[in-house]
Formats: C-alpha cells, sequence, structure tokens
C-alpha cells in the first residue's frame, strides 16, 4: 500500500488527512502521526499500517461517541456498549472514551446527578433511581451518593412525594375493594422507587 497524500485537514487544522491508494483513508491528530516517517509516493510498511489503522478506528470511535453524547448524556459503561455494538473495536472505544473523559465530556458522578434529578421530579423515588443508574452501569456508590445529593438540591422529601403520588393513585383506585385497592397501591409505589415503613404508613392510611 502506497502513501498518496498527507495534508492538513481543512476542517481541523491540526489533524492530518491520509490517503492510500488515492483513497481517503483517515483524518487524525498531526502530533500522533511523529516518529512514523510518513512519505507520500513511498509504501507503507505492516507496522505503521497497524498503527495507522489504530489511529483511525480511535477517531472513528471517538467521533461516534461524540454524536451519541450530543443526542443525550450517557453514563460510561453505557456509552461503551452501543459504540461495542456498532462493532467499533474494544481497544478503540477504551481509548476514545478516556479522552472523552479527560476533556470532562463523560463523568458518571455529573451524569448520576443529572439524572436523578431530571427524574425526581417526575416522581420516581430513591430506590428507583438508584436501580436505573446502575442498569446503565453506575457504580452503586455513585448511584447513592448521586441520588442523596440530586434530592436534596431539587428540594424533594421523599416522604412528602410518596404521600403525594399515593393520594393521586389511591383516588384513581377508590372504585375498587380495599384489599385490592391496597395491593395495587404498594404495587405502584415500588414500581414508582419508593418502600418501606413510609410505603406501608402511607398505604394503610389511603387504602383502609
Amino acid at each position: 500500500m502506497i502513501l498518496t497524500g498527507l495534508a492538513p485537514d481543512p476542517r481541523r487544522p491540526d489533524y492530518r488527512l491520509i490517503e492510500v491508494d488515492r483513497g481517503r483513508f483517515a483524518s487524525v491528530p498531526a502530533e500522533s502521526l511523529a516518529g512514523l516517517d510518513l512519505v507520500v509516493g513511498r509504501e507503507i510498511g505492516p507496522l505503521v499500517l497497524e498503527r495507522l489503522q489504530e489511529l483511525a478506528d480511535l477517531e472513528a470511535a471517538h467521533r461516534a461517541a461524540l454524536r451519541a453524547l450530543a443526542r443525550r448524556a450517557h453514563a460510561r459503561f453505557d456509552l461503551r456498549r452501543r459504540l461495542l455494538q456498532k462493532q467499533h473495536p474494544p481497544a478503540a472505544v477504551d481509548g476514545a472514551l478516556d479522552r472523552l473523559a479527560a476533556a470532562g465530556l463523560l463523568n458518571d458522578a455529573q451524569f448520576a446527578r443529572d439524572f436523578a434529578a431530571a427524574k425526581a421530579r417526575r416522581g420516581r423515588g430513591p430506590a428507583r433511581l438508584v436501580r436505573d443508574l446502575q442498569s446503565q452501569g453506575v457504580d452503586r456508590r455513585i448511584a447513592e451518593d448521586a441520588v442523596r445529593t440530586s434530592l436534596a438540591a431539587e428540594g424533594v422529601d421523599p416522604e412528602q412525594a410518596v404521600r403525594a403520588l399515593a393520594e393521586k393513585r389511591a383516588r384513581q383506585l377508590a372504585g375498587l375493594p380495599a384489599p385490592v385497592r391496597k395491593r395495587r397501591l404498594v404495587a405502584f409505589l415500588v414500581r414508582r422507587g419508593f418502600g418501606g415503613a413510609e410505603v406501608r404508613a402511607v398505604v394503610e392510611g389511603l387504602a383502609s
């Protein structure tokens, strides 16, 4: 394979457009090419070609990750899973995620806080929030800390939140027999992520 082009990328001056056998190969950071001894018109050795492919894979994974983050925030584990599903090589994916983390664009703690705050405003309880974060690969300790921090920042009192939800749901179930109403009310609150003594007390008061 012959290197037939090596020029600045018009869209990113610190990148170089690489052309191999007169076809576009990749656009990669200029600094990453140091020491590869690339000369236009010369054949590319196997080891150099392998390195160029690694750089190209890294850039492709990085661009895909940026597009995903532009659509919505992701936890690292979830974003990694999505990139692997799109057939990006694992090493390239990990390198791309490391780059995003170093740039402050991928942070599980911040993601967890933002996620918990948004979902808490929509009536999800602490247990549900922690489960949802864990399902996206967020460490349990980080998830629990984020939920506590976000609920406090949003001024959400779990006891008040569960009572408000329970009262609204109880009105919807008003025509059912008390035992059925009680079971459905408990199931509803558990799905929303509430549990424990406060749920039992609220349900007993509303479904009796």
